[in-house]
């Protein structure tokens, strides 16, 4: 199963942006990392911008370049505008789905609990964290899980408020209601370049 790595608080101050959670790298040193980040750098170039852009889509979302193609792909494919229905398909991922819920506290940890068979997807388990929930799925913490103590207090606490999704905390479970639409999905991504970058 490939996956960045990587460090990730270089990420968050190359984007100036907190990608992964709250970082504090980006209140100690907030310029991008590297021998000559403090420094005034060269004006980006279009094709940079749009790079840059994509780039930072992937980190947000946890995916790796031929995946993110084969999204882009699809999406291209789709009735509407392609850079909507790209985040649409990012959003409707299991592992997003799981961390906009509140099972996990970062992507990372919910791609893990989907991997290691944590999570139910209308009763089944569900070991892929690309699986696209569709309008409806219930998605639920295994029974067995629920015991464990980490995990059970990181579903307790967490505070999910998004009007696609419906949470019944005493059972352990949540609801895919709807495809999210571009102002619904809180990410600050310009998914316009991304689309400008693939089509050249």
């Amino acid at each position: 199963m490939a996956r960045y790595t990587g460090p990730r608080q270089k990420i968050a101050r190359r984007y100036r942006e907190p990608i992964f959670g709250p970082a504090k790298a980006l209140v100690r040193k907030n310029y991008p990392p590297g021998q000559h980040g403090r420094f005034k750098r060269a004006k980006m170039s279009e094709y940079g911008v749009q790079l840059m852009e994509k780039q930072k889509a992937k980190f947000i979302y946890g995916v790796l370049e031929r995946q993110f193609r084969r999204f882009f792909a699809i999406a291209s494919r789709m009735k509407g505008n392609t850079g909507e229905n790209l985040m649409q398909l990012l959003e409707r991922r299991l592992d997003n789905v799981v961390y906009r819920m509140g099972f996990a506290r970062t992507r990372f940890m919910a791609r893990q609990m989907v991997s290691h068979g944590h999570i139910l997807v209308n009763g089944q388990r569900v070991t892929i964290p690309s699986y696209l929930v569709a309008p409806g799925d219930k998605i639920s913490l295994h029974p067995k899980t629920r015991a464990v103590e980490p995990l059970r207090k990181v579903w307790e606490d967490s505070r999910s408020n998004y009007p696609w999704l419906e949470i019944n905390k005493p059972e352990f479970t949540g609801t895919f209601l709807y495809v999210p639409s571009r102002p619904e999905i809180p990410e600050k991504i310009e998914e316009r370049l991304i689309v400008e970058l693939y089509s050249k």
